[in-house]
């Protein structure tokens, strides 16, 4: 099939499926007479694999190492679980970062009287001017 047909039989463009090619996601198609590029059926499945990983916050470097670990036949399912847990960890960690961030912007929203008064009134502008010490990922510590 030609790179636009596998492009919207995958819901992806044109523009993608050259990028996951220079990412060596995806093989070099082989090439028609006319120079056209021919991609394999097959291929299809693995744009759906790559796709459903970043779905579930994998990066194109970690989707690019699952496909090799899919690839080889000699993959432990154990290799496979430790990158699932890996990426889990990191969302737990994201999560957290995350928390910490609402929690400082209620606390700054909460001291922020809003309505017309002056831009001074509310302490969101000044706190993001201010240097944290304390290295937490919102920059602010309430």
């Amino acid at each position: 099939m030609k790179i636009g047909e596998l492009a919207t039989q995958a819901g992806v463009s044109v523009q993608t499926v050259r990028y996951y090619e220079r990412r060596g996601l995806l093989p070099e198609p082989d090439r028609r007479a006319s120079g056209y590029r021919e991609y394999d059926p097959a291929i299809l499945t693995r744009l759906h694999f790559i796709k459903r990983g970043q779905e579930l916050g994998f990066t194109l470097g970690e989707i690019g190492d699952l496909l090799a670990l899919r690839l080889d036949p000699h993959t432990p399912a154990s290799a496979v679980k430790a990158r699932a847990e890996a990426k889990i960890a990191d969302i737990d960690r994201k999560l957290h970062d995350l928390e910490r961030i609402k929690h400082a912007l209620v606390h700054l929203a909460g001291h922020c009287h809003g309505g017309r008064g002056p831009v001074g009134d509310c302490p969101l502008l000044d706190a993001l001017g201010h240097i944290d010490t304390t290295h937490s990922t919102s920059g602010v510590t309430p």
